[in-house]
């Protein structure tokens, strides 16, 4: 395994484990929120990851895990916009 993806993995759990330690000391366990704060690590993560002319694999395997991610970010948004206009 490169250094630069070690790196990532071991930033990516650090934030997951925060977001979690944050969520159970203020009492707002969330998923919603969590997945937000989730995919935009994992975003970045990415990013900084991949090269611009030489993708792993496995980098546009992710890529696809991302989108999906993402479809998933906009339900959960379009839902939201729903019960603020349902008011």
């Amino acid at each position: 395994m490169h250094k630069k993806a070690l790196y990532a993995i071991v930033a990516l759990v650090t934030w997951v484990v925060l977001i979690i330690i944050f969520m159970v000391v203020s009492y707002q366990v969330n998923l919603e929120i969590f997945f937000v704060l989730w995919l935009i690590a994992l975003l970045v993560v990415i990013e900084l990851v991949s090269g611009t002319t030489v993708q792993p694999q496995n980098i546009r395997y992710l890529k696809y895990f991302v989108a999906v991610q993402v479809v998933l970010f906009g339900m959960i948004v379009a839902k939201k916009v729903l019960e603020i206009l349902a008011k």
